[in-house]
């Protein structure tokens, strides 16, 4: 089973990172208010990054490196996979 890690814009216009091995029912779940209790209060979210990971284990340690990032740097990230 594969990982995600992927950041979602919120509608403040911040940024949320996560892990999930269900990347549509985790948006999903983000944009019915069931998702992280950060983003229940800043819908509607928006999917702008995502990487798949081989386990868990990979997408924590990459989940980890992209919330170090400064903000600069994450839409950095963000607009190289476009």
């Amino acid at each position: 089973m594969s990982w995600h890690v992927y950041i979602l814009e919120c509608g403040d216009g911040t940024f949320y990172t996560g892990i999930t091995n269900d990347l549509e029912r985790r948006v999903e779940a983000h944009n019915s208010g069931t998702g992280a209790k950060c983003t229940r209060s800043r819908l509607p979210v928006k999917l702008v990054y995502s990487e798949r990971k081989k386990n868990r284990s990979y997408a924590s340690k990459r989940e980890a490196q992209i919330k170090s990032l400064t903000r600069e740097g994450k839409i950095s990230l963000i607009e190289t996979k476009k």
